[in-house]
């Protein structure tokens, strides 16, 4: 595919840009980001959407002359739930509490044809290479020892993923690392990613999402080391720090 000389970019990161082509949202994505990658992605955000999830629909997966792969998906007018706290601070709590019924929402879902949570942090724990070998067993024994659970989880969700229409509709996008699994480990992963801002903002959402969930929080608080590796494996160097305080692989009871 060609882009459009009218595209407009929203968003660049170091493994991909976004923009905006009027009624659909391209992510172009480097060159050296493997297909397979791409099409799961694709793969992953139809099966969500058929589970009942409202998403973006997949429009087309394709390669950009001069570029890597891409993925179309159509636009959803609005604007993220992030942009709405950050513009009216008061009001964080209000959408604190909408972000949280969304997510445990998604989690009462099932889809067997996603990915298995475990299975996909197994394989991130063995990638980190940076970790010594007895840091990396620690970790994959507390993995193998967690609770089976087969719900979908999102594997990413943070406020900046969910777009809030002009009717107060909200959408969630951006499932490159949707699962299934356990949603105490979702809920640990959205705990670090508000953490990695907003510790105050981090405790504010773990208190309400265990309360909401009926889940009590020594299980969120076990998934933390676990998610925080995964995290590390994504190649966040800048939060590499942080991220290696959770990797320190002890009990939460």
């Amino acid at each position: 595919m060609q882009l459009p000389d009218s595209k407009q970019l929203i968003v660049e990161h170091s493994n991909k840009k976004v923009y905006d082509l009027g009624t659909q949202i391209v992510k172009v994505f480097n060159a050296d980001k493997p297909a397979s990658d791409v099409l799961n992605e694709a793969l992953n955000l139809a099966r969500v959407t058929e589970s009942g999830v409202k998403t973006p629909h997949v429009v087309e997966v394709s390669q950009v002359e001069g570029a890597g792969w891409a993925l179309v998906t159509e636009k959803v007018p609005g604007v993220t739930l992030e942009q709405k706290m950050e513009e009216d601070p008061s009001r964080f709590y209000e959408y604190l509490e909408q972000f949280v019924d969304l997510q445990i929402s998604i989690h009462q879902l099932h889809n067997q044809l996603l990915p298995r949570q475990k299975d996909k942090y197994g394989r991130m724990i063995d990638s980190l290479d940076g970790l010594n070998a007895t840091t990396r067993y620690n970790l994959q024994e507390r993995l193998n020892g967690m609770r089976r659970h087969r719900r979908i989880c999102h594997g990413d969700f943070n406020p900046s993923n969910v777009i809030v229409s002009e009717d107060g509709t909200l959408s969630v996008c951006d499932w490159a690392h949707a699962t299934q699994g356990s949603p105490a480990a979702d809920a640990a992963m959205t705990y670090l990613l508000f953490a990695m801002k907003d510790q105050q903002q981090a405790e504010a959402y773990l208190e309400l999402y265990c309360d909401r969930a009926d889940e009590p929080m020594q299980v969120v608080r076990q998934w933390m080391s676990i998610v925080a590796a995964s995290e590390l494996a994504r190649k966040r160097g800048d939060q590499k720090e942080f991220l290696m305080r959770w990797i320190d692989v002890v009990d939460y009871n």
